[in-house]
């Protein structure tokens, strides 16, 4: 009764339906996400992740008894391949469309039921990820991660798909009710190589010196965060309007 499920439903009824293990599956971004350098220029772009331990699958016999004698199989066949050193690898690849080719093409870029043809955009290798370290502590590391499609860094931002747009405010929404209104402050969800300054001050789970007696309002004279004027917006074009995308600044 819903056609646009229909490519996934094809794929969970076939062969390629339920993956051996989370080693022998690939990652497949459905998102359109935008790219920008500072010329202001914007490409769309989708995420692959292709496994390099090879595609296996389970029947749907193997399935059912596998649910039924052993549910965590996928979980612990995944930390015993990385604690026997044997790391599980992804090759990231990339599809990446120029955004004024996205003006006149044949579908919508941003549906997030489309499937963009490798002929007219082949995916190119990027990078490699790699898990070659288990959890030391599960709940600190895996039950209180907090992940978010709209944690973006400088070069990546949203675009006009639908559900990503609903997921980018409703992944934060769920961790702020799972686990309080500061998650970003839990050192598992902290940025790396920066320290995060905003305005969102008290509440539970702030265990740092919450900015001492700086003020808590913008602006002031105390050195407070303020936004990245350098930001940059480029324009571009939608169904023939030129629209400019927002862009979160820099905290």
């Amino acid at each position: 009764m819903t056609p646009e499920s229909l490519h996934q439903v094809t794929i969970l009824f076939s062969d390629r339906g339920t993956p051996r293990s989370f080693r022998n599956m690939n990652g497949l971004g459905s998102h359109t996400f935008k790219w920008y350098n500072d010329d202001g220029e914007i490409f769309w772009v989708k995420y692959h992740f292709k496994t390099y331990q090879g595609i296996q699958n389970l029947t749907r016999k193997e399935a059912e008894h596998i649910k039924g004698a052993d549910p965590d199989h996928a979980t612990r066949d995944l930390h015993d391949a990385i604690k026997k050193g044997e790391f599980p690898s992804w090759t990231l690849q990339m599809q990446i469309m120029p955004a004024k080719e996205a003006e006149n093409y044949r579908f919508d870029v941003f549906d997030v039921t489309k499937v963009w043809p490798h002929g007219d955009y082949p995916p190119m290798d990027i990078g490699k990820m790699v898990l070659n370290r288990n959890p030391s502590n599960y709940f600190a590391e895996v039950e209180q991660a907090a992940f978010s499609p709209g944690n973006f860094v400088p070069g990546i931002g949203a675009s006009h798909d639908k559900m990503l747009q609903g997921r980018l405010f409703g992944y934060d929404d769920a961790h702020r009710y799972r686990l309080g209104p500061n998650f970003a402050l839990l050192p598992v969800n902290q940025p790396k190589g920066v320290k995060v300054k905003n305005y969102q001050r008290d509440g539970y789970m702030r265990f740092d010196g919450n900015e001492g007696d700086a003020p808590n309002y913008y602006s002031n004279s105390f050195s407070g965060p303020e936004p990245d004027i350098k930001a940059v917006e480029p324009e571009f074009t939608v169904s023939g309007k030129v629209a400019r995308q927002p862009h979160t600044p820099k905290q």
